[in-house]
């Protein structure tokens, strides 16, 4: 297929909701309704032609899909680089269909090449792992163990949110308040990163779902956007995510990241959602993004299980 653009997108983001309405806890890292936005969204223009991807149809419906992120270099706009010596790979079946994992590792294997090649399954997907293991993937210990980079996937409902509370001089706003370059810069100064450029930013700001009065903001006393996050709302479902969230160094350990997104779960339920989901870091050496989720109400559904095969 050509580059990967918005009608398969879509498509895959309606697998998304169908795994989310059967047990969210089978869908895959990248694979969300909301990742599947953020991520092509904002690497679209950088690095869309490393990509490689598939789709598997049974009649007019998709039963699974593979994408595949070949090994990079590209510069970024501050004169530094952003770069990968392995391939790595979201993909997704419909529940009753995980043996279709098989085919679309084998066309994995022949689209990486020489390149390691690296995908997650779920902890709780033993169809997935047994058939990882076929394919000679075994776990990666390294970006699996407790200094890795693993996440897990958190759940909870929005039937009793408690009432967000600011330090003196700080409020929030939404991103229908600021500019979209506003917008994105808050989101460089919270990751410390030059990745997200205003052009990729206002793609994001196109992607479906999303909606600028559901990216929380918040503003510090001297004007300056000291937090931000994103709430991808998928209606048909009623559930409702946060990727990504973030808060300026400057601004942290003032109680605004709890605030952020107790206020983002009252606007989600004000647009219809019952259920609000969000993905974290999760190794025992990176304790505070979980203990800023469990903090708020998020409980782990799954985690990763990082797979690994050398070329």
């Amino acid at each position: 297929m050509e580059a990967l653009g918005p009608t398969e997108l879509r498509l895959m983001q309606g697998l998304a909701q169908q795994v989310m309405a059967f047990d969210p806890a089978l869908l895959n890292g990248d694979a969300t309704l909301g990742e599947l936005a953020w991520v092509w969204g904002n690497t679209f223009d950088a690095l869309s032609p490393f990509w490689r991807h598939r789709l598997w149809f049974e009649g007019e419906r998709l039963v699974g899909w593979g994408w595949v992120r070949l090994p990079f270099r590209v510069a970024r706009g501050d004169g530094t680089f952003r770069s990968s010596d392995t391939a790595v790979m979201p993909w997704q079946t419909q529940p009753d269909r995980r043996e279709l994992l098989s085919g679309i590792l084998a066309w994995y294997d022949e689209v990486a090449g020489s390149a390691d090649r690296t995908f997650i399954v779920q902890s709780v997907d033993q169809p997935a792992q047994a058939i990882a293991a076929r394919h000679g993937y075994v776990f990666d210990a390294e970006d699996g163990g407790d200094e890795g980079d693993w996440h897990q996937f958190n759940a909870r409902d929005l039937t009793d949110i408690p009432t967000p509370r600011l330090p003196e001089g700080y409020r929030f706003l939404t991103a229908a308040d600021v500019p979209p370059p506003a917008a994105a810069q808050a989101h460089r100064d919270a990751w410390g990163s030059a990745n997200l450029t205003d052009a990729a930013f206002e793609r994001v700001q196109r992607t479906w779902p999303y909606r600028p009065d559901l990216q929380p903001l918040i503003q510090a006393p001297d004007g300056a956007l000291a937090a931000t996050a994103i709430i991808w709302l998928d209606e048909a479902t009623r559930t409702a995510e946060f990727e990504p969230v973030g808060t300026h160094p400057h601004h942290r350990r003032r109680g605004l990241g709890a605030a952020l997104q107790l206020h983002g779960m009252h606007l989600a339920r004000a647009a219809g959602a019952t259920r609000m989901f969000v993905a974290c870091r999760a190794a025992p050496a990176h304790p505070a993004a979980r203990a800023l989720y469990e903090s708020v109400g998020f409980r782990e559904i799954s985690h990763d299980l990082p797979q690994i095969k050398r070329a």
